[in-house]
């Protein structure tokens, strides 16, 4: 009965099935999913019909592009073809996956195990019990018929601090923003959208959000994805960031939660190109 916790899929359907295979996945596991389970790899179909199946043993967060492919559904954006999502538009079970995925939580909390897992990670400026508010006030609006207002008025960078003086679609774009976009912020918690790079390459006065005080209990572990150039590393003890870039030709990352011992399978294309040079 293990927690297998597994970073950003991105369509890399067989390297995500050749993971579980590694891991020796049973009926009696738990899969935790960082989110990003679509967009950029060749499989996004086959990852959402997969964890939609196998709903049961899964905890799942979404992500930003989980979260842009409904937007995509909503008809608030159009389709991009960097995106790799032609499969999933034209799938026959496209609005039964879409009403599912738009009903998945955005954070996941385990008070046995002292667990929280997000996309991209918590706002400096939140307690435990905003978070919880936060996420669970996103996800009625994502469950209710009227997600398409929100979705439409999601893109954007701003508000870039935390108040509890927000309101409508203000409070709920920093919300977002910070379970699934964020990367950096100013010392004063604000959060910044601009870079994406590595922490030493960033201007002195930006910190990634794991460095800055926290105020969620010491007690609880943090599992995120979404910033694959970190590649798993630089994070303080029980801050595990498992996005380790598969669909750029890394790898697929599963952390045991009860040994912390870790597993990773390269992406298969990246692994033919590497042997025929």
């Amino acid at each position: 009965m293990a927690n297998l916790l597994i970073g950003d899929i991105h369509g890399c359907y067989d390297e995500f099935m050749r993971l579980l295979e590694k891991v020796k996945f049973s009926s009696s596991d738990t899969l935790w999913l960082t989110g990003d389970l679509v967009a950029r790899g060749p499989n996004s179909l086959d990852v959402l019909r997969f964890v939609k199946s196998n709903n049961d043993q899964i905890r799942l967060v979404l992500g930003n592009h989980d979260l842009h492919l409904l937007s995509i559904y909503a008809k608030v954006t159009p389709p991009q073809k960097k995106d790799n999502l032609t499969s999933v538009l034209a799938a026959h079970d496209y609005d039964e996956l879409m009403n599912w995925l738009r009903k998945q939580p955005l954070i996941q909390i385990d008070e046995q195990l002292k667990l929280i897992m997000t996309h991209a990670g918590i706002s400096p400026q939140w307690d435990l019990e905003t978070l919880k508010k936060c996420a669970y006030d996103l996800n009625v609006v994502l469950s209710s018929d009227s997600y398409p207002l929100f979705l439409d008025k999601m893109y954007g960078n701003f508000p870039d601090e935390w108040s509890t003086e927000l309101q409508g679609f203000e409070r709920l774009r920093y919300i977002a923003n910070a379970l699934t976009r964020m990367r950096f912020c100013y010392g004063d918690g604000r959060l910044d959208f601009y870079y994406k790079k590595l922490p030493d390459q960033v201007p002195s006065k930006l910190k990634p959000w794991f460095l800055l005080p926290s105020k969620i209990p010491s007690e609880y572990s943090i599992a995120f994805g979404h910033w694959a150039a970190l590649n798993g590393k630089g994070t303080p003890e029980h801050v595990y960031a498992l996005d380790t870039g598969c669909c750029w030709g890394g790898k697929l990352t599963c952390l045991r939660f009860e040994d912390k011992k870790y597993f990773k399978k390269r992406n298969i294309e990246a692994k033919k190109l590497n042997k025929s040079l």
